[in-house]
């Protein structure tokens, strides 16, 4: 994608008050599109692809204006939710901290990291709950495989049960682009630079509409470290866990609906 090229969007749903539905990653376009279709029975959705990697190295500033510019472009006016899954949700706190007046809530799915002690807790349960041959497969492929897309790519199937308690079938969904990696290193680097500078997560001081964290008790990510590491800044931050659910609740036999039903529910304001 060049520099300047406009995202790609895709739209879920005619009616209802506005969603911008964040995929994760970085770089994981199409990660938040099952998450779109189902809000699309009661809200109007849109789920734009994050830019891609090109000659000019990808930062945080650089996604939170391409959001800027899809909710000044595609929402006539109107203030958006932002519901972000992992690094999106990630991005819907770094663009509301930059423009807190451009959206009207925050949904938080499962989301990433703010602090060196809770990535190294996410590192400890995963080698936990990692057998040791499937850490052989994983050492044999940095080996064996040399393109960075794919080694991600097969990295993401090999590691996904870890992530989750007891997950439905993933749906096939065509017509993704390719893993960008470059784009996933470039993003995650930049975001690292700026927690160890201290911008993040002080910069979500700034951040005034409703705010709502949903994490499964199951997800590597340990949800009540990360929500301590938010609470000083977003003291109105609100928290539920849903039991027997990993990282994508939507992907969850037990909590798909729990799920939905409440992110129904927080975004109707109700």
């Amino acid at each position: 994608m060049a520099n300047d090229a406009p995202l790609f969007i895709r739209q879920h749903g005619s009616a209802g008050p506005l969603v911008i539905a964040l995929h994760g990653g970085p770089a994981a376009c199409g990660s938040a599109a099952p998450i779109a279709r189902g809000l699309a029975d009661t809200f109007r959705v849109l789920e734009p692809w994050q830019r891609g990697s090109s000659d000019t190295p990808l930062t945080v500033a650089r996604h939170v204006e391409d959001l800027h510019q899809v909710i000044l472009s595609r929402c006539d006016g109107e203030r958006p939710s932002l519901v972000g899954e992992s690094w999106g949700a990630m991005l819907a706190l770094a663009y509301a901290a930059a423009h807190p007046h451009s959206v009207s809530r925050i949904v938080l799915v499962g989301c990433g990291t703010w602090d060196i002690a809770s990535r190294e807790q996410v590192g400890e349960t995963l080698r936990e709950r990692m057998s040791g041959c499937l850490a052989r497969e994983l050492d044999a492929m940095q080996h064996s495989c040399a393109d960075a897309d794919e080694r991600m790519r097969r990295m993401y199937e090999l590691t996904r049960p870890l992530y989750s308690y007891d997950p439905l079938p993933e749906e096939a969904q065509e017509g993704l682009p390719p893993f960008d990696m470059l784009a996933h290193t470039q993003t995650w680097d930049d975001m690292l630079r700026l927690q160890r500078e201290g911008v993040y997560p002080a910069a979500f001081s700034a951040i005034t509409c409703p705010v709502l964290m949903l994490h499964g008790t199951y997800d590597p990510h340990p949800g009540p470290m990360i929500r301590a590491s938010l609470t000083s800044f977003i003291p109105h931050l609100e928290y539920r866990e849903l039991g027997h659910c990993g990282h994508s609740p939507w992907l969850e036999k037990e909590a798909e609906h729990a799920f939905f039903a409440l992110l129904h529910e927080w975004l109707a304001g109700r």
